[in-house]
């Protein structure tokens, strides 16, 4: 549902945008940091990337726009190039060097978890804590009503309990700030602007979990025509509708940036074949797994279980740091490594981390030595935040109402029980009902984010340190931050690494309570010193 633009409008975004009146469109003849800068603030405003091209940048821009291909080599010369490279070499990394700025709107929560799993691509999403999600549009709430209930009987009773959601949402907002400026008074020297910023992402951070996975969002993508390409083959073979119909959209903007990287996609011999193979896979897998699990019940399970890791790994990881700096083979460096005392273990991994400053100063490779296969079962919402960090392997269940939803204290407090518990139990009774007429997937669209979900996050040392420090920051939202505590924990106590657990010397285990207070006191002293 794109915003509507004056002709005015239209003409001006039009050297820019390779579409004015389509809810996917990529970025053209614009300096790279003016794409980054309207991405950076696509995730903190409520608007279009067209919209904000017109209200905040319009102005930057000097002179004409050149066309699309214009300058020293014509887009058709450079498609031929790459063409003859890849006839001659049949070198897929050439698509690795053209990379385009690609904007996916109104798209529902399921499907920025597709657009958002490559690991190959830089992706901006817009916030639940920055932007309420009030705004209607022709008096309807800002959620995905499936293609696949075009004319299904519980279609009237999914639209009925996704607008008590919505309406839910929207009429505690104000009770839950005020009620939050009630409990944390404004401090003498913050701003109003200040407090009042802390204030409405703390309520929008305990909202949220009433949203359901219908919710549209927009997604900014910056990838290769690689990156690009693999996801639309996956996208071609989704089982539903919503990801196919992007696909389809997102190919056509493409091609008319960069058209040559990408026609193999909708080839019958070739993208066909990729997205056809990709579709017959799951289902096999899906058939044989329901016969295999059939009337197995899940065992109990923490919220976060470490469910494997190497016993010897900080040892792997010591061996790993002499070796840049030894003549000696891996396997001899190993038993060295296997012979030291824990004190000379721990003052070479010392050596090797340095004094660092800050949570960017990481570790070398070394680091990469060993993993940790952290098995969660928590809200969709804070799975929404972590199944960001890509270089992890990260792989989820469907989400459903299995495994029952989070309630935060506060709502409680504030005496909204009553109505989270509403919102709740209707949309599972939708949910239910949609995966007993055979369609689970579209069920998964009718779940609030309070709802848990399974997933799995297997990463080696190095960025199980980024995750865990950066997850855990006082300003991170409360449920991610208590799944990253306890991870860091889970590889000091369990997996028996304490010189790895206390390399992450920047895990905060604080309990926070207006996590946004401190980050938004430093950022208007940021503004101030400007």
């Amino acid at each position: 549902m794109p915003s509507e633009f004056t002709a005015e409008e239209t003409a001006a975004l039009a050297p820019y945008v390779t579409n004015v009146d389509q809810p996917v469109f990529a970025l053209i003849n614009l300096p790279e940091t003016v794409k980054g800068a309207l991405f950076a603030r696509y995730s903190r405003s409520a608007k279009s990337v067209r919209r904000l091209l017109l209200d905040e940048f319009m102005d930057q821009l000097q002179g004409p726009a050149a066309g699309v291909g214009s300058g020293p080599v014509q887009a058709s010369k450079a498609d031929a190039l790459y063409q003859r490279v890849f006839n001659d070499y049949g070198d897929d990394s050439v698509a690795q060097l053209g990379g385009v700025h690609l904007a996916c709107e109104d798209v529902s929560n399921l499907l920025t978890k597709v657009l958002e799993r490559g690991r190959l691509a830089a992706y901006l999403e817009q916030s639940t804590r920055y932007i309420p999600y009030t705004q209607r549009r022709d008096n309807h709430w800002r959620y995905l009503v499936s293609a696949e209930l075009d004319g299904h009987p519980l279609r009237q009773s999914y639209v009925e309990a996704l607008d008590l959601t919505f309406e839910t949402y929207a009429r505690w907002i104000d009770p839950m700030r005020e009620w939050f400026e009630r409990r944390y008074p404004k401090a003498a020297g913050d701003s109003d602007a200040v407090y009042r910023s802390a204030i409405r992402a703390k309520a929008l951070d305990t909202l949220r979990g009433l949203l359901p996975a219908a919710t549209r969002s927009n997604v900014g993508i910056y990838g290769t025509g690689q990156a690009y390409e693999a996801l639309l083959l996956r996208m071609r073979a989704h089982p539903l509708e919503e990801m196919r119909s992007c696909a389809d959209l997102m190919l056509t903007e493409l091609r008319k940036v960069v058209p040559a990287f990408f026609t193999r996609v909708d080839q019958p011999d070739r993208g066909g074949r990729w997205s056809a193979y990709f579709a017959d896979v799951r289902e096999k897998t899906s058939e044989v797994i329901a016969k295999l699990t059939a009337g197995v019940t899940p065992e109990p399970r923490g919220e976060v279980h470490l469910a494997e890791f190497d016993p010897d790994g900080e040892v792997k990881v010591v061996a790993a740091a002499l070796y840049a700096s030894s003549s000696l083979p891996d396997d001899q460096l190993l038993t060295i490594a296997r012979r030291m005392s824990a004190e000379d273990r721990a003052a070479v991994l010392a050596a090797y981390i340095g004094d660092r400053a800050n949570r960017r100063h990481k570790p070398g490779r070394a680091f990469e030595r060993t993993s940790y296969r952290f098995d969660v079962l928590t809200d969709y919402g804070a799975f929404r935040d972590l199944q960001r960090h890509r270089m992890c392997t990260i792989e989820w269940q469907a989400l459903s109402t299995a495994h029952g939803f989070t309630q935060p204290e506060a709502i409680v407090e504030a005496g909204g029980d009553a109505d989270w518990q509403r919102v709740m139990n209707r949309c599972a009774e939708v949910a239910d009902a949609l995966t007993a007429a055979g369609l689970p997937q579209v069920a998964q669209y009718a779940v609030p984010m309070a709802y848990r979900v399974r997933f799995i996050m297997d990463m080696n040392a190095r960025e199980a340190m980024h995750v865990i420090e950066l997850r855990t920051s006082p300003q991170g939202h409360p449920a991610y931050r208590r799944v990253c505590q306890q991870m860091h924990t889970l590889i000091h106590t369990q997996a028996g690494h304490h010189a790895i657990a206390a390399a992450m010397k920047y895990a905060d285990h604080s309990v926070v309570e207006l996590e946004r207070l401190q980050e938004e006191r430093r950022l208007e002293k940021k503004r101030s010193a400007q």
